[in-house]
């Protein structure tokens, strides 16, 4: 009976405890979470479930895991919301598949995504057709979005600046550079680029945050 009263205590205590680290780690929807996220959720699910199937067993040897893996998961967070080089290494880029309705084949090698992955992620967005896509991107938690032929989309939004670093690759699939840019912002009154937070390019314009508050 004190056993069963034990557990008891423990699932509730442990309820309660998953779900103030969820909060404390942030609210994402399944589908946008990352490997990493993933990995971690799972693992204090795990040792939950442990705790709670031996309650003979310490709490605090369950408990403690549980408070580092959400420590460090936060402290993983702050570090990605400045740099984005860190956020690239943890989580990944998204990757452009269909680029102006042409597939890159190479791209879904190095991702190990297949024609089966694409049509399946398609058919879930009721596209038949490969040849209605103008351009499909395959983001960091694993889901493709893409934008059909027949909304007219003119161009795609590249990220050309992203906290205060230039997008090298970015510019280079614009057929721009470096020179090019600089001149571009000096023209609208931007001298430092590691005072932008996010410039991006789309059919001809420019969209430019700067660092510091709303």
């Amino acid at each position: 009976m004190h056993e069963i009263f034990t557990i008891l205590i423990r699932t509730v205590f442990l309820y309660a405890l998953i779900i103030v680290i969820f909060r404390a780690m942030g609210k994402r929807e399944i589908g946008e979470l990352s490997i990493l996220d993933l990995v971690v959720y799972i693992m204090i699910a795990e040792m939950a479930v442990i705790a709670i199937e031996k309650p003979r067993d310490e709490l605090y040897h369950s408990v403690i895991p549980m408070i580092l893996l959400m420590t460090i998961q936060i402290i993983f967070a702050l570090i990605s919301l400045k740099s984005k080089r860190f956020r690239d290494v943890v989580e990944g880029k998204p990757i452009l598949i269909i680029n102006h309705g042409k597939i890159d084949e190479e791209q879904m090698r190095k991702q190990r995504y297949n024609f089966d992955d694409l049509l399946l992620q398609l058919r879930e967005k009721n596209i038949r057709n490969i040849a209605d896509v103008e351009f499909a991107i395959l983001e960091t938690s694993g889901k493709l979005t893409v934008f059909k032929k027949e909304e007219k989309v003119g161009g795609i939004t590249i990220p050309l600046i992203v906290d205060g670093e230039i997008q090298e690759k970015n510019l280079e699939r614009i057929e721009k550079n470096q020179l090019w840019l600089r001149q571009e912002l000096r023209k609208k009154g931007y001298k430092e680029i590691k005072n932008i937070s996010f410039c991006s390019f789309q059919d001809g314009e420019f969209f430019i945050d700067v660092k510091g508050p709303i």
